[in-house]
């Protein structure tokens, strides 16, 4: 069984740099965004989804220490890297 959730939107007022502004545009005009606060509110869900990996890695790095050679080659590996 499928779920749609709604997410509630909330309207912000935000400064950008012209060349943020401009990229986002393009990605609207190419049909890739449905429109420029669509594209922002995807650069932020993608900014928080990072920071949230960071913690979990920063986490797991507590309780477990660095990771070794060989563990950082699997990963580099299986990430295509």
């Amino acid at each position: 069984m499928e779920y749609a959730f709604r997410m509630q939107k909330a309207r912000v007022t935000v400064t950008v740099g012209r060349q943020v502004l401009e990229k986002a545009e393009k990605q609207v005009k190419r049909g890739r965004a449905k429109s420029v606060s669509a594209w922002v509110d995807a650069a932020m869900e993608e900014k928080a989804r990072r920071e949230d990996l960071a913690a979990l890695l920063a986490e797991m790095k507590a309780e477990n220490g660095p990771a070794t050679k060989k563990e950082q080659e699997w990963a580099r590996r299986v990430l295509g890297m």
